[in-house]
């Protein structure tokens, strides 16, 4: 009898310790860009070391089918903070441009949508993002920062609020510099070929044309001329910045120790929060273009440049579960690592060496649907609580990182609009084998590009496209002549019947079933039509935070930590007590 109740107060014991380890765990959020699930030890790659990373998959899960709710970088990250489809929030373009270019645009994740970091905030979590934001800073003044991180739910901010470009990094070319010439040359020709007509119908007499007319013309085609020169011989001067809070801290942003910079920050954030739940965002510039990596790992890789910011990546995750383990953390302590989107495959520096990732069997890459553009790695921890060395293969999404985490920090989900992410605990903790995702609808920008079904009494995973991009030159696996791919117009074709593929058979994504070689291929159709129309009819009219007139360069917006005649230069970021590279 005693030792029966000694087994009882022992299991009773054990229950509260699970139940006191499971409520309100720190949250480490690892968030690479443009990183190819293919560039990982853990998935596949050979090549590249990535211990420390692979250490995250040794002892949690590994998602095989994790997904990106979108192939780039500004919807991604607006659906990965709040747990919804990008289309929701305004965060997904009719235009052909889908994310933010400019420090001073007006577009942003818009202050009606509600964070993960706003609710565990509430909850008591200090919270902070490291590195890279991309969803928006000011909305009518320069220093207003309606769309900044503080203003949705982070205590403290040290990163880029755009992101990281070739212009940002002196002779590493321009992302812009292609789109620019093309887009200008039609329109200075049309102004030119207008001027001179009128000046020539002027002086032959069929037309008197008031020479202040011919002069105001002039004047205006002048200084927009002149305007869009100063922009971008001064782009990196005006986009490429970095901040502490509120404050530039460094404009133009120096590459110099980037990476050890940003580590320094979360470890130190880390150091200041041991006695009290947190939540750390540490969303890398790497291996986003322009490609950099410190003197300690330059050269050092077996793929260049790009290997070697992986690899630098790598030790800087090393640096973080180190931390935890210093401070006796990771046993009540969430890690998650992912991309924000597949790799870009189409990133070739001037001299041919190849700037993107591996996105290993998959077709495709960033800015498409194709699997390469959006399955990216998944990888969680928690010792202890959720299983160590475990793969899984059913379908999971960026989004459900948001009510996953809420849940954890004892939240509540928001029950006034619609969460498309689920809470993941029940699969990696073994407690369930099905994903609770049976529809997953893939966009491109805001329009709804495929879908993806996963019915419950099969192993099947079908996904229909109802167009895809035009790969360019044809038989490539990219858009290398346009550097990403477009939505819409002659940049798609659209199929009708839809494309439609069984990935759990073919996750490469080669050959396209048909009514002869799948007997359901049409049944399959109507219950991918059905959930359409459901999904569609759960849409509401919003804002599109990605119009043009969101997305374009407004002067009064533009952030400037001096003055313009100074080139908005300063520079008030210590490198001083740097982590050391062993």
């Amino acid at each position: 009898m005693q030792l029966i109740l000694f087994l009882i107060i022992c299991q009773c014991a054990i229950n509260s310790v699970n139940t006191h380890h499971v409520s309100n765990p720190n949250i480490v959020l690892l968030m690479a860009d443009d990183l190819g699930i293919g560039d990982l030890g853990c998935y596949g790659n050979r090549t590249l070391r990535t211990p420390n990373i692979d250490r995250l998959a040794e002892e949690g899960v590994t998602l095989t089918q994790h997904l990106a709710a979108s192939p780039l970088c500004t919807p991604s990250r607006a659906a990965f903070l709040t747990g919804r489809y990008p289309i929701r929030s305004g965060m997904a373009a009719f235009s052909r441009v889908g994310v933010f270019l400019f420090s001073a645009s007006s577009g942003g994740l818009p202050s009606e949508e509600i964070t993960f970091s706003e609710l565990l905030k509430q909850r008591g979590y200090a919270t902070a993002l490291i590195g890279k934001w991309h969803l928006g800073m000011n909305c009518e003044s320069s220093n207003d920062f309606c769309h900044h991180p503080l203003s949705h739910g982070f205590d403290y901010f040290y990163g880029l609020t755009v992101t990281n470009f070739r212009d940002c990094k002196p002779g590493q070319g321009s992302v812009f510099l292609k789109g620019v010439q093309k887009s200008l040359v039609i329109p200075i020709q049309i102004a030119g070929i207008t001027l001179v007509s009128l000046a020539i119908v002027h002086y032959i007499g069929l037309l008197k044309v008031p020479f202040q007319v011919l002069g105001y013309c002039l004047l205006i085609t002048a200084i927009s001329l002149a305007v869009l020169i100063f922009f971008f011989y001064h782009f990196r001067h005006l986009n490429c910045f970095l901040m502490r809070d509120h404050q530039i801290i460094q404009q133009p942003l120096s590459y110099e120790n980037l990476t050890q910079r940003l580590t320094k920050e979360a470890i130190q954030f880390i150091g200041r929060n041991t006695d009290a739940p947190f939540l750390l965002v540490l969303s890398y510039l790497h291996v986003h273009t322009a490609l950099y990596a410190s003197k300690k790992f330059r050269g050092k890789s077996k793929h260049g440049l790009y290997g070697d910011a992986v690899e630098e990546m790598d030790w800087s995750v090393g640096q973080v579960l180190d931390m935890l383990e210093k401070y006796s953390l990771s046993n009540n302590t969430l890690v998650y690592f992912t991309s924000d989107q597949g790799a870009h495959v189409e990133e070739i520096s001037s001299s041919g060496e190849v700037h993107g990732g591996h996105n290993g069997i998959y077709k495709g890459g960033k800015s498409t649907n194709w699997e390469g553009g959006i399955r990216v790695p998944g990888l969680l921890r928690w010792p202890g609580v959720i299983q160590a060395g475990a793969h899984m293969d059913e379908p999971t999404s960026n989004m459900d990182i948001f009510p996953t985490i809420v849940k954890l920090a004892d939240a509540e989900l928001p029950s006034d609009r619609i969460i498309d992410g689920h809470d993941l605990m029940p699969l990696l903790q073994g407690k369930v084998t099905r994903s609770k995702h049976e529809f997953l609808f893939h966009y491109c920008n805001a329009y709804l590009n495929a879908v993806r079904w996963h019915p419950g009494n099969s192993e099947s995973v079908w996904k229909v496209f109802f167009f895809t991009p035009n790969f360019s030159p044809e038989g490539s696996n990219g858009c290398y002549d346009s550097h990403v791919c477009f939505c819409h117009g002659g940049f798609i074709t659209r199929h009708d019947p839809p494309l439609l593929f069984d990935l759990s058979r073919d996750p490469e994504e080669k050959v396209p079933l048909t009514p002869e070689t799948e007997s359901h291929f049409y049944e399959i159709l109507r219950a991918v039509y059905q959930a359409v129309d459901n999904h569609t009819r759960s849409l509401h009219s919003v804002p599109n935070q990605l119009s043009w007139d969101n997305l374009l360069w407004k002067p009064w917006l533009q952030p400037c930590c001096s003055s313009l005649f100074q080139s908005c230069y300063c520079d008030y970021d210590s490198e001083g007590n740097l982590p050391e590279v062993h």
